[in-house]
């Protein structure tokens, strides 16, 4: 059954986490829309293998972490400074992702492929998403850290995160005359960090 719930958990946190428009996901829409869904389906299909190495690292790391609980408390510390430069970071000082998604004809060639597996390595979020996230359903007795169980993880981010950029591939349509994104995805980022920050805090505090 652990089986299951590490990829129903893989699944759903990757494809609930790619669904909010981003400049990834605009950026497959905006791939579909101009040069075909097949180099729109290589794009995500790199994303996706960066995604999937990404989330194999951080449940390594969260194994890790689980094994040796006198280091947590430490790392929560550390932790909430991360989160917190985060959440100043996405509020104050990273680009807005409304800025203008210029279409690039002399690339539209290149394989797009490389192109996703290049934009998904940008975003580190992933890291330290699934070691909070897999320690957290592990403490609910709802995730496992055995080797075939985190694959199974794994593959489960792998397939929800191509899931959810086909639903932008397949159905999501940027007009034309539309360069910019109705909404900085920063600020949304940013609101999911501080609320990470505030509940981290509140474990440090009572733990005093």
């Amino acid at each position: 059954m652990t089986l299951v719930y590490n990829f129903l958990i893989g699944f759903l946190g990757s494809f609930l986490g790619v669904l909010p428009p981003g400049l990834i996901n605009m950026y497959a829409a905006k791939i579909s829309m101009k040069e075909g869904r097949k180099r729109a389906f290589l794009f995500s299909l790199g994303v996706c293998i960066t995604v999937m190495t990404q989330t194999y690292i951080a449940l390594i790391l969260a194994r890790y972490i689980e094994q040796h609980p006198e280091v947590v408390s430490m790392l929560q510390k550390v932790a909430l400074g991360i989160f917190i430069s985060l959440t100043i970071y996405f509020f104050f000082i990273a680009k807005d992702t409304r800025r203008e998604i210029r279409d690039r004809e002399h690339n539209s060639k290149k394989n797009r492929f490389f192109l996703g597996i290049f934009i998904a390595m940008l975003n580190l979020l992933p890291l330290p998403y699934w070691m909070y996230l897999s320690i957290t359903f592990s403490a609910f007795e709802l995730f496992s850290f055995s080797q075939l169980e985190i694959w199974m993880a794994v593959i489960g981010s792998g397939i929800g995160t191509y899931s959810s950029l086909a639903l932008y591939v397949q159905f999501f349509r940027p007009k034309e005359h539309s360069k910019k994104l109705s909404l900085n995805m920063n600020y949304v980022i940013g609101l999911v960090t501080a609320a990470i920050s505030i509940i981290t805090l509140f474990k440090i505090l009572r733990e005093i």
